[in-house]
Formats: structure tokens, C-alpha cells, sequence
């Protein structure tokens, strides 16, 4: 019996080698190739591991009918492989649809879009939108409104001509029901029907996507007029950085001098320009699934200038499923959509209570001479030059 014992621990040293280059190869060996301890730790951190252990487990397609019963990848498919072969897109789905995304009918990128939007993004529409107000309010109650310093003249000047002035309440009107069903649409589940129930919110969600895609369109074309209209305008100069180091009067005292916009007009400006351009074109993506593929070519483009790796994170994602670019596109759309519309919220309060004789710029499209001195000296120079000269020749 010792002699057997001998024997049976010689093979085993020998062998033990052998077993442990084995188990070095394969680090799930010690698991029967399931996930191990270490996968589960990289993916509770965020990392990525190689769960090919998991997506090649989709059973044997070449098993006869005969035994598709069986379990386990030797055999047919047992309803775990199935599922996987369906969520790692290895599954042979027939269907008459021929959209990009109709043979995909588990998605893993689902997930974290769904817990992002029911969470942190209503979260950041709640801290970016009131609290933007929550400032205003509080810079209205310790600033006041801004008055006209000096005395009124009773003359004024033209601000605006009346297609400026319709660009800018096109954008302005659309942009506020974009707004407000853009909300309806995103947040109306976790708002609309705990109050009101789910009919009430079923009705108001449909009548709220049809005018969200259709207004969209004044909201494009309103955008093109007003680049139009103002941007030689709006190009940055030496003066905007004395109106910038002042704090647009805030800092050392009086207005100081600016041309037909002001610095912290041409910033609103450029803000509605290029923010309200990227919620264009992510909107065009939404309102055609599929067609426009913003994400998937921009995150193997960083991916490939190491973009990531200056900020010690992993790659983007790359490649994307049909369903990942809509639901990326879908995400940028509401959190650019949010800080524009924090923006704006600045822009209305300085355009109407903010600021004294602001809104005649845009609602009669003449000004008081004595504001148009004060705000944008510059401009009121030119246009009173402009006028005496047009005088003198008559």
C-alpha cells in the first residue's frame, strides 16, 4: 500500500507542472470556464475583460435535430445559449424587416442607457436648469435691474429690421416648444404619470412627439436666418475683451464700449449657433433611425488619436450597434438640449426684467438713443454718423 501511495504522489509531482501551465493558460480552468473572481471585481470597476468564455458558449450549430434537446455546447442550445447567441449577435434570426437593427433583439447597451436617463440625466436637467434660475433670481435680487444711467432722449434708434427680428422669435417660439416637449418626452414616465396616471400620459407623449419633430423644422431654417443675419457681426475683436474684463460693467464702473453685439452677446450667440447645430443634426439622426451615424466613426477617430488615454480612461466603444448610435445620439440631444436651454434662460432674463429697455430691441426693433449710448456706444456712433451723413446728402 505505501509502494501504491509512492507511486500515486510521483505522478502527481510529475504532472503538477504541467497542470499549473495549464491553469496559467486558461484562468477560468479552475472555474469549468465559467467567470472568476478577478472578472467580477474589472467588471464591478468598469473595466473591460474578455467574456469570449461567456459568448462563444451559444451552443453547437452543427448538432443534428435529433439531439437539439441536449444541453450544453456539445449538443443543441439550451436556453442560456440561446439567449447569449441572441445578445452577442451570433444567433441566425430570419425577419422581413430591413432595418439595421432588426435582427438584434438583445442588446447589452441597453442597460445603462435605460438606469441613465431614469437617474442621473433627470438629475442634471433638475441641478443645470433651477439651478441657473435659482441664480438669476438671486442676481436679480442683489444687482436689480439694470436702469438707463443717463436721460432719456425720446429719439430712437433702429436696433433690428424686421426679418432679424422674425428669425429671431422663429428660433426663440420653436425653440421653447422643443423645449418644453423634449421635457414631456424625456422625463413624462417619471413625472407625468405618477401624477396624472398613464392614459393622460400616453395621450400627451403622442401629441408631444408629433410637434417635437415637426416644429424642428422652423427651428433648423430659424437657425440659418439669424447665422445669416449676424455673424459678421459676431466675430470676436480687441473690444470684447475690455467689455470682458469689466464684467460688461459689472467690474470698475459703467457700460463699457461695445459694437452691435457685446461680448456676452456674441458668447450667447455662438452658444445657439454651435450647440443648437449639434442638437440639429442629432435630431436629424433621431427623426431618421439608422441613416446618420454620428458616435461610431467619432469614437474610433478618438480612439485612434489616444484621446482616452490622456485622461487614464479605457477606449471608447467601438464598434456600435444600430441601437447604441440611437440611443447616443439620443443622450447628446437631451444634455446639449439642457445646456442651451440653461443658456437661454440667462438670455430671456437680461432681454426682458434684467435689463431696461432690452426688449424694444426685439419686440419694436427700435431702441432709446440714451441706451443704445450706454450698452453699445460704438454702434450708436455708427448709426448716428450713418444718419447725418444720409441728412446732408438730401
Amino acid at each position: 500500500m505505501l509502494r501504491l501511495f509512492g507511486l500515486l504522489a510521483l505522478l502527481f509531482t510529475l504532472a503538477a507542472p504541467a497542470i499549473a501551465q495549464e491553469t496559467s493558460a486558461d484562468p477560468r480552468a479552475s472555474t469549468g470556464g465559467a467567470q472568476t473572481l478577478e472578472d467580477i471585481m474589472r467588471r464591478q470597476e468598469g473595466a473591460k475583460i474578455d467574456d469570449s468564455f461567456r459568448s462563444d458558449a451559444t451552443g453547437n450549430p452543427d448538432a443534428a435535430a435529433s439531439i437539439s434537446g441536449q444541453l450544453g455546447t456539445l449538443g443543441g442550445a439550451s436556453d442560456p445559449e440561446l439567449w447569449r447567441a441572441y445578445r452577442y449577435g451570433t444567433a441566425d434570426i430570419i425577419t422581413q424587416a430591413r432595418s439595421p437593427a432588426a435582427t438584434t433583439m438583445v442588446q447589452d447597451g441597453g442597460m445603462w442607457w435605460l438606469e441613465f436617463r431614469r437617474g442621473p440625466l433627470l438629475q442634471i436637467a433638475v441641478y443645470l436648469l433651477g439651478g441657473t434660475l435659482v441664480l438669476l433670481a438671486l442676481f436679480y435680487l442683489i444687482r436689480g435691474r439694470i436702469r438707463i444711467d443717463g436721460e432719456k432722449t425720446g429719439r430712437t434708434l433702429v436696433r433690428f429690421k424686421a426679418v432679424e427680428r422674425f428669425g429671431h422669435w422663429l428660433l426663440a417660439s420653436s425653440f421653447i416648444v422643443l423645449g418644453i416637449t423634449g421635457l414631456i418626452s424625456l422625463f413624462g414616465r417619471k413625472v407625468i404619470i405618477p401624477a396624472f396616471g398613464h392614459e393622460a400620459f400616453s395621450s400627451l407623449a403622442v401629441v408631444s412627439k408629433w410637434i417635437h419633430n415637426n416644429i424642428s423644422w422652423a427651428f433648423i431654417v430659424a437657425l440659418l436666418i439669424v447665422f445669416v443675419a449676424w455673424v459678421m457681426h459676431n466675430i470676436p475683436d480687441k473690444t470684447d475683451l475690455k467689455w470682458l474684463a469689466k464684467g460688461g460693467g459689472i467690474f470698475g464702473g459703467g457700460h463699457p464700449p461695445a459694437k452691435k453685439f457685446n461680448a456676452g452677446q456674441k458668447l450667447i450667440f455662438w452658444a445657439v449657433i454651435v450647440l443648437g447645430g449639434s442638437i440639429a443634426v442629432s435630431g436629424l439622426s433621431l427623426l431618421f433611425p439608422f441613416q446618420i451615424t454620428l458616435f461610431g466613426p467619432t469614437f474610433e477617430t478618438l480612439n485612434s488619436w489616444g484621446v482616452s488615454g490622456w485622461f487614464g480612461l479605457a477606449d471608447l466603444p467601438y464598434p456600435l450597434e444600430p441601437q447604441e448610435e440611437m440611443q447616443f445620439a439620443q443622450l447628446w440631444h437631451a444634455l446639449i438640449s439642457l445646456v442651451l436651454t440653461a443658456i437661454i434662460f440667462a438670455h430671456i432674463y437680461l432681454g426682458s426684467i434684467g435689463m431696461e429697455g432690452a426688449f424694444d430691441a426685439m419686440g419694436k426693433g427700435e431702441v432709446e438713443e440714451q441706451w443704445a449710448r450706454e450698452h453699445h456706444s460704438i454702434w450708436a456712433e455708427e448709426v448716428l454718423e450713418a444718419d447725418a451723413k444720409a441728412r446732408e446728402s438730401n
